[in-house]
């Protein structure tokens, strides 16, 4: 049986300094190692925590991670019998040099501190040190929104000296695109994580030279479910709804009035709720399009009911005019009006022997309803005798205008095109 034996601790038979064993006071760590020579190689490498938030309003984007820093400096070395590493916190972090690495492009950023700094350095006896700390960062992003709600952004977190060039450090990932791993966990509300992975380039500034640079970088797919739900399927059925207006009699003006006026300023509002959490750009977005093409249709449908409005307002006009120009001269001095469905019997028709239609009324139409204007005449049995037949007036009145008809298959064919190819270029 194997008998476990517990590693001595050094602490108590170590009667110096740590300091003193690092021999920190015996150098300068205000240089860089190997000050004078080629460039320090300081590798990189980072752990994504999680991908907190992302703001379309703010273009940014914010990370918590696990920043680890590898480098060689034999100032730090020291003699081990057993070749273990010794772990430091924060505090021996001040006095020995370390990479000034800074985040580009960077809005807000901390080391966190609870309890205390999330900061560990490792030193090695032949002088190779990890530093490592945990960092909450938030960085600008330039989204592209000319797809929005459908698109897909790619951001960057870009990592760079601060001040030592290319020529004094080199900046590299340790271990190329394995050097970025992140949390199976991580997930956001509004977006898929597609990708993530590693580049690194050279950055030229105009004053101070070239400079490492180091990129995360990671693709977001948008979730359309949520804009399906909020914006998408309630414009397309205020768009229906105003289609309604095509199936009501057009004498009644309260209600098609009404139903436009309702759908147009619903629309009005999902558009406004939309471009509130929206940045300002001054292009036009995906969403925008199928919004005011919503908003067209269903500003169109109270245009159509004006239309409709206005041509039989002109035709009633006419008609009485004609009327006033060429009066019955059927000598009836009375007249009765009654309402005839469409399909009406044989015996009801025949009920009206003795009169005849009125000339001016159309042969061709086809009438759902008629409005027909009886005139009886009390000398009735006078004109028989004189074998003449008395007239009737007969006036068409259609429940639908021609328009309406037409605007039935017009306005929903074209929506429908509409979604067929807005969806397959969007899509």
């Amino acid at each position: 049986s194997h008998i476990y034996k517990k590693n001595r601790d050094v602490t108590k038979s170590w009667k110096g300094k740590t300091e003193q064993l690092l021999r920190v006071d015996d150098h300068d760590f205000t240089m860089r190692p190997a000050f004078g020579g080629p460039a320090i190689p300081v590798g990189v490498d980072v752990q994504v925590e999680s991908l907190d938030s992302i703001s379309e309003v703010d273009m940014d984007f914010t990370m918590t991670l696990y920043l680890r820093h590898y480098w060689k400096d034999e100032r730090l070395s020291f003699p081990s019998t057993t070749n273990k590493s010794m772990t430091f916190d924060g505090r021996l972090v001040k006095k020995i040099w370390v990479p000034d690495v800074f985040f580009v492009h960077s809005k807000r950023s901390f080391i966190h501190d609870t309890t205390t700094d999330n900061i560990m350095l490792r030193v090695f006896p032949d002088g190779h040190v990890l530093y490592s700390m945990r960092i909450t960062v938030t960085a600008m992003c330039n989204m592209d929104f000319s797809r929005f709600p459908l698109d897909s952004q790619t951001c960057s977190l870009e990592l760079e000296s601060y001040a030592y060039t290319d020529e004094d450090l080199m900046l590299y990932w340790k271990n190329g695109n394995e050097s970025l791993k992140t949390d199976e966990k991580i997930s956001l509300s509004q977006f898929l994580i597609q990708k993530f992975h590693t580049t690194s380039r050279l950055a030229f500034y105009s004053s101070t030279g070239w400079y490492n640079r180091l990129y995360i970088n990671f693709t977001l797919r948008r979730h359309i479910f949520f804009f399906l739900l909020q914006t998408y399927f309630p414009a397309t059925l205020m768009v229906m709804l105003s289609w309604v207006s095509f199936w009501i009699d057009h004498r009644a003006v309260p209600a098609r009035v009404s139903l436009g006026i309702t759908t147009v300023l619903t629309m009005s509002t999902i558009i406004t709720g939309v471009n509130a959490s929206m940045p300002r750009v001054s292009y036009i977005k995906a969403v925008d399009i199928y919004l005011w093409v919503s908003f067209v249709f269903v500003f169109l449908s109270v245009l159509e009911y004006a239309a409709v409005n206005y041509l039989t307002t002109v035709q009633e006009r006419k008609e009485r005019k004609l009327q006033e120009r060429f009066p019955c001269a059927c000598g009836i001095p009375h007249s009765k009006t009654m309402m005839l469905d469409g399909n009406y019997s044989e015996s009801d028709a025949n009920s009206l022997a003795g009169y005849t239609r009125n000339q001016m009324a159309p042969e061709e139409e086809k009438q759902e309803k008629m409005v027909v204007h009886l005139a009886l005449s009390n000398e009735s049995n006078s004109s028989r005798k004189r074998g003449s037949k008395g007239h009737v007036r007969l006036r068409i009145i259609q429940n639908s205008h021609a328009i309406d008809k037409y605007s039935r298959l017009i306005f929903p064919g074209t929506y429908i095109f509409f979604n067929l190819v807005y969806w397959s270029v969007f899509s």
